[in-house]
């Protein structure tokens, strides 16, 4: 009986993530059906040796890759899968992550469906996932031709009290922009509660007067303290499922074709064969988390907002246009003109955009 696969997880499990702890359950359930032994070794970069013709404790490592890892692996020829979308290894090695420009577009099709037509945006540089939602965000945003004014913070506000203090401030100052109904997406949890607590100082009511849509679905912040906070499961177990089966792909590529397994994993043929560049698999998000905090359509007529939450509350259920008129007791065609009027598309157009949202 040949011996059970030795896998490296590298990830950080030190720090309370949810997306940390995620991809490693999802990593965990699939490594039992293989009956692989999984290693915790927040060190595996190190533990690789530096010289080839040295034994290798592993099979193959799953992480959160660093450059110093990417070296070590194509050395020693041992299969590495990154889950790390901001690595700053992320070109040289295959991985799988986060669909963060889906992500981003989801955020911004809730908003849109709940009637805003303004919005305000809170980004940071130094996360790639942060750069490439915001960027989605914002292009869904543009693409209906509706103002959404943006503002860089620091990626960790509470690293420093005179950076939380600064993130106050910037804030503040950039909320000075915002005229509510505005529709906001703070890229995380922690940017989010400062919005809200600032709302609460101007006395503008969440959602109200302000609907906010955060991070990543981290609980501890989404849900304490009041208001709610809406935010998207981007699906981290599933990450982790499908890192450790690309692990096996590869380290089975390794048993048959050591020279292939060579080339693919340095990246040296990359020019003349582009297909063998190291694979990156996106995975969309799982769906919207929507909570306190954007349970509200910003919309000026009255029997458009009432027809807006009877077709999120039965998006569940095969409803009609014919069916939204009879809930808000009005006639079809004049429900119909009064959505081209406020919303620039017709009732079936809206129902079938709240049934996707909800089925993503």
């Amino acid at each position: 009986m040949s011996r059970p696969r030795r896998v490296a997880v590298m990830l950080d499990l030190k720090w309370p993530y949810k997306r940390h702890a995620d991809v490693f359950a999802g990593m965990q359930r699939h490594c039992q059906e293989l009956g692989w032994e999984l290693i915790i070794d927040e060190y595996a970069d190190d533990t690789i040796p530096v010289r080839p013709a040295k034994t290798v404790p592993y099979d193959g490592v799953i992480g959160r890759a660093t450059r110093k890892l990417a070296r070590r692996a194509a050395r020693s020829k041992v299969p590495v899968v990154n889950v790390w979308f901001s690595s700053p290894a992320w070109k040289s090695l295959p991985g799988v992550f986060a669909d963060f420009a889906a992500a981003g577009r989801l955020r911004a099709e809730h908003l849109l469906a709940r009637g805003f037509r303004r919005f305000g945006l809170l980004t940071s540089d130094n996360d790639r996932g942060h750069q490439v939602e915001m960027k989605a965000f914002a292009d869904a945003v543009a693409a209906t031709g509706f103002p959404c004014v943006a503002q860089k913070v620091a990626l960790d506000p509470s690293e420093l009290l005179k950076q939380w203090r600064n993130t106050e401030r910037t804030i503040a100052a950039w909320m000075e922009d915002l005229r509510p109904p505005v529709g906001v997406y703070a890229g995380s949890e922690m940017h989010g509660r400062m919005v809200a607590e600032l709302c609460r100082n101007r006395g503008w009511r969440v959602p109200g007067d302000v609907a906010i849509i955060v991070g990543w679905n981290q609980a501890t912040l989404c849900e304490h303290p009041r208001p709610t906070l809406s935010s998207v499961d981007l699906g981290y177990e599933r990450i982790g499922y499908e890192a450790a089966r690309l692990l096996d792909r590869l380290m089975d590529e390794k048993e048959k074709g050591t020279r292939m397994f060579a080339k693919r994993l340095s990246g040296r043929s990359r020019k003349r064969s582009p297909s063998l560049a190291p694979e990156h698999i996106l995975l969309p998000p799982r769906g919207l988390i929507v909570r306190e905090s954007t349970d509200f359509f910003a919309v000026d007529d009255e029997l458009i907002g009432a027809a807006l939450e009877f077709i999120a509350a039965n998006s569940h259920r095969k409803i009609v246009p014919s069916d939204v008129a009879q809930a808000v007791t009005i006639g079809l065609r004049t429900l119909q003109r009064r959505f081209r009027k406020y919303l620039d598309r017709p009732i079936a157009t809206e129902i079938r955009r709240v049934r996707i949202l909800v089925r993503t």
